[in-house]
């Protein structure tokens, strides 16, 4: 999930959790001694004396500004922000719920860095809230113990990670356009772009697919920029332009990511066969490669080892196979029982999917389909546009 748009969610767990809060985790917090000058958004406030009791226990500041309170840093803290991969999403809050309660849960698994609670102007909460740990592994463990924590009677809150999101999806692009030339566009236009990606056309490797993911160099230049490019402010090429958020990359753990067999292979000719994908992806060692599945101008090249499949990535990344550049990466590990979950911790009802463990790679409609992904039940802006221009297609292809 992104500070702006909650819908950029990545992975999360459905563990179990207690419906008590234990007791905060780590050292004692210190407290504030006398009396403390009430801050905006907590003076006035039905439950003040609650806030202002919980500020005096821990000796954290609250603030209220943009819509939202947050609650830190811990005091004292001198260090900088905790780095990327240590602030959760927690959605499905009930509306009279607020930092009294939230805090003794979050605080249980770990040291909060922040906590900012959305607020609506009624001083009601808006059913959601980033909590940030100071180190990763206390993230992890809120993910994997507060998701589905019961909150109140029947009501459970839905935890899962928060990415910082600094990519774009942009649709629209005319299909002439070199990357080249989207990147000058788009530098022209917005500040702080830092990469261009583009893929080629599975029919015509010359066009693009008409669409591109912009990286900026920090989620608030991407999010100025996403403001900037909304439908009917800004044309780029005298074109209508779809711009919103890209489904954030998968965040698998390195020690799963250290057992991947499977090799993504992108950007292959139409016609190029399983077969001489098989033949090519094995030629330093024959029988390797177990099997290959091809869909379109991407395939999948499953190993015998990941050894075989380190050594063939490092030689054929960046390389020609029947005269297109291929793009060779290990494929990421996605539990589908988890995407399911990730819906529901935004109150979404989720269709119960099996189990079983598949690769895809982010951001692919064509693999996607091919897995049994409903695309059009996916969280995320490119929903409606792969939904209109490519995944179609490729259900006529299975």
């Amino acid at each position: 999930m992104t500070a702006e748009d909650p819908a950029s969610s990545s992975t999360m767990s459905n563990n179990a959790a207690p419906t008590k809060p234990p007791q905060p985790a780590g050292a004692s917090h210190p407290s504030l001694h006398g009396q403390i000058n009430t801050p905006e958004g907590v003076a006035g406030s039905p439950i003040e004396p609650a806030l202002v009791s919980l500020m005096e226990r821990t000796g954290y500041s609250m603030v209220q500004e943009n819509g939202q309170r947050k609650y830190g840093p811990p005091p004292g803290w001198n260090a900088t922000s905790p780095p990327r991969g240590c602030e959760i999403f927690v959605g499905k809050i009930p509306r009279d719920v607020y930092e009294d309660e939230l805090v003794p849960v979050f605080e249980s698994v770990g040291r909060i860095y922040e906590m900012r609670l959305m607020m609506d102007f009624d001083g009601k909460n808006r059913g959601y809230a980033f909590v940030m740990y100071t180190e990763k592994h206390e993230a992890k463990r809120a993910v994997r113990e507060l998701n589905n924590y019961e909150v109140r009677p029947g009501r459970l809150l839905g935890v899962c990670s928060s990415v910082d999101n600094c990519r774009l999806f942009i649709g629209g692009i005319p299909k002439t356009k070199k990357r080249e030339e989207i990147l000058d566009e788009v530098s022209k236009v917005t500040e702080g772009v830092l990469d261009v990606i583009v893929y080629a056309s599975a029919a015509d490797k010359m066009k693009n697919r008409g669409f591109a993911f912009v990286e900026y160099e920090s989620h608030r230049a991407a999010a100025m920029a996403r403001r900037k490019l909304m439908p009917g402010r800004i044309q780029l090429w005298g074109h209508q332009i779809a711009v919103d958020w890209a489904e954030p990359e998968i965040d698998v753990d390195e020690d799963v990511m250290e057992t991947v067999k499977i090799l993504y292979v992108r950007n292959l000719m139409m016609e190029t066969s399983e077969e001489t994908i098989r033949q090519v992806f094995s030629q330093w060692n024959h029988g390797c490669v177990e099997r290959v599945k091809k869909i379109r101008d991407y395939a999948f090249v499953h190993f015998t080892s990941r050894e075989d499949a380190v050594m063939a990535m490092d030689h054929l990344n960046g390389t020609e196979v029947e005269g297109s550049c291929i793009e060779v990466t290990l494929a990421k590990p996605v539990d589908k029982e988890q995407h399911s979950r990730q819906k529901a911790s935004k109150g979404t009802p989720a269709t119960p999917e099996p189990a079983p463990q598949n690769y895809v790679y982010q951001c692919d409609p064509y693999t996607l389909a091919y897995y049994g992904y409903p695309y059009n039940t996916l969280i995320g802006p490119n929903r409606d546009y792969f939904l209109r221009n490519t995944v179609s297609q490729c259900h006529e292809l299975s």
